[in-house]
């Protein structure tokens, strides 16, 4: 309690001290807008609730999330996302920066210069002491041409915006993919854990078979004890599929930007999209579409004009100035001017202009075979994603035969566990084999639907199909 009240006592005594000194916010230059530039705690989560949705009339304010809202939640909070646009904004400014430079410059100054000047002073043989009194001297200082180098730096930052444009294009492509994988492996968690879930009901019910067997004498105490036994690895099982469904919402509520958001239900289920489309479309579209493509012609073309602007470095610069004194021996004793136009040259140096000009020239050669580069390494992404699409394709239907042999191989051995001719040893194959052909079945439609994604993010746009869905009927 002592410590308490000292350590009370010592933060009201700051305080009193802070308060009594002076108020350096109000400087000037050091207000800044909040609602512009918030502080680093304005901008920290300070609820778990999302007021994007909320259902009106719900108490448990349950969202029922889909694959949409996933997106939509994605496109709007990712922090990857917002860091590539404010990447856009701060480029359109650098091309502003470049067009200032058609702006006029004003100058001021003012100032006192006690003189003492030693080639008059030696050359009369007395000393040449004054004061120098400088009231006023503005400048104006106007560039009016200088042979197209600002035109080319302007044109090298609007290539720079648009390439950053393409790259926000990509960035956003690229959260697309990473929040439909992260929606199917939860719904993959989801039927692993329904699998379980029946595992651990089948389990339960061998298990009062067989102690309802034992207690009527028709089958030993083993039987009971394997039955047990198959129980708790099932509900172990169960454990371990719940979690993994935590742990892939916890996923998917972090590439949506939104690890705070409230609990919500998932109203769908893993589904298989047919989806019909050639290589030959699929690299069309991605060539229409894909925009790390459109960033490699625009980084080409920028090298192309940072060639141009290095050629440019022997050129002069046209420009116009003035400039009005007020001074003298007293603050206000005379006054001057002057105004004129300059041609000014740069100062060069040859072997080093000549070789800037061949770097400029060697690294648009590098962006030539960077581009080729993108190029090779898209077609090889959705080649790799085409062809994965067409394994996982061609896999479902042995895995859902395999599903209907392993139910009926069950259904029989648990009709001739009912009457006493199957052991439990027969029974628990049946069940696993069963068990496993649905989690293989479910794990090839898994696999379908993110090579499906990976190839939608692979040509740069969503593919649609008018069939209808096709699920796997139990």
């Amino acid at each position: 309690m002592k410590e308490n009240k000292m350590v009370k006592n010592i933060i009201i005594s700051l305080i009193l001290i802070l308060s009594s000194m002076p108020v350096l916010a109000q400087e000037l230059g050091n207000k800044i807008n909040q609602n512009e530039f918030p502080s680093g705690d304005k901008v920290l989560p300070t609820s778990a609730s999302s007021s994007e949705f909320v259902i009106s009339g719900s108490i448990e304010k349950n969202i029922d999330m889909t694959l949409d809202n996933c997106i939509r939640l994605a496109l709007g909070n990712n922090p990857q996302i917002n860091a590539a646009f404010q990447d856009i904004l701060a480029s359109d400014a650098r091309i502003k920066q470049v067009w200032s430079n058609y702006f006029p410059t004003f100058t001021w100054q003012t100032g006192y210069t006690r003189m003492r000047q030693l080639q008059l002073s030696d050359a009369f043989g007395e000393t040449l002491e004054f004061d120098y009194y400088l009231l006023g001297q503005i400048s104006l200082q106007q560039m009016l041409y200088d042979f197209g180098v600002t035109q080319n730096q302007a044109t090298i930052r609007k290539l720079d915006y648009e390439g950053f444009k393409k790259t926000f294009e990509a960035t956003v492509n690229d959260i697309i993919f990473q929040t439909k994988d992260a929606y199917y492996q939860l719904l993959f968690a989801y039927e692993n854990k329904r699998v379980a879930q029946e595992t651990v009901d089948k389990y339960q019910l061998f298990y009062n078979q067989a102690k309802a067997f034992y207690q009527s004498g028709m089958n030993p105490k083993v039987d009971v004890t394997i039955s047990e036994t198959n129980l708790s690895n099932a509900k172990l099982k169960l454990i371990q599929a719940d979690n993994a469904v935590n742990l892939a919402i916890a996923q998917l509520n972090n590439v949506m930007g939104v690890p705070y958001i409230e609990k919500y239900e998932v109203t769908e289920r893993l589904k298989y999209k047919p989806l019909e489309i050639s290589f030959e479309q699929a690299i069309d579209i991605a060539r229409d579409s894909r925009p790390e493509l459109k960033l490699a012609e625009l980084k080409v073309e920028e090298a192309h004009q940072t060639v141009k602007l290095a050629k440019k470095s022997y050129f002069p610069t046209i420009s116009a100035e003035g400039q009005y004194q007020r001074g003298g021996r007293h603050w206000n004793s005379n006054y001057g001017f002057n105004y004129g136009a300059y041609l000014t040259f740069p100062s060069i140096n040859g072997m080093l202009i000549r070789n800037e000009i061949k770097e400029a020239k060697y690294l648009y050669d590098k962006e030539l075979a960077n581009a080729k580069n993108t190029q090779n390494s898209i077609y090889l992404e959705i080649q790799n994603a085409y062809l994965k699409l067409q394994e996982k394709r061609n896999q479902l239907p042995v895995a859902i035969l395999q599903v209907k042999q392993a139910k009926e191989n069950y259904e029989l051995s648990y009709g001739r566990y009912r009457v006493g001719e199957a052991s439990p040893t027969e029974l628990k194959d049946a069940e696993n084999s069963y068990e496993q052909a649905q989690l293989t079945y479910y794990t090839s439609l898994y696999e379908y639907n993110s090579a499906r994604a990976q190839l939608e993010k692979a040509v740069g746009k969503n593919l649609t199909n008018n069939t209808e869905l096709i699920e796997l009927k139990k």
